[in-house]
């Protein structure tokens, strides 16, 4: 079995978060705003399972990242009915159109 340094997993977790805050900040439509934050939450995961590595028991770490991605999958579903539900109303998912949230 090949051991690869913790290191190498952080550098790989803090340039997926950084592509993923550049996504979130830099785009102007809903979707690529959380698919940024997918990414996120992605370098979060792999945080979590490199430090499992130095846990005694090997799972505190792996049980920590699937919650997160219980979690990812809660907040899909509901940005996903929020994104439909703003654009039936505005017609548009650029954020910067949506000026109201009031009917």
């Amino acid at each position: 079995m090949i051991n690869i340094p913790v290191e190498h997993y952080l550098i790989v977790a803090a340039a997926l978060f950084s592509i993923g805050l550049a996504i979130a900040i830099t785009k102007q439509h809903l979707i690529g705003i959380l698919l940024g934050i997918e990414l996120m939450l992605n370098a979060v995961n792999i945080n979590l399972i490199a430090f499992s590595r130095h846990d005694p028991e090997k799972i505190g770490g792996q049980l920590f990242a699937l919650f997160v991605i219980v979690v990812a999958a809660a907040e899909v579903t509901v940005a996903l009915a929020i994104i439909l539900r703003v654009y039936g109303h505005f017609r548009s998912v650029n954020p910067d159109k949506i000026n109201e949230l009031k009917k």
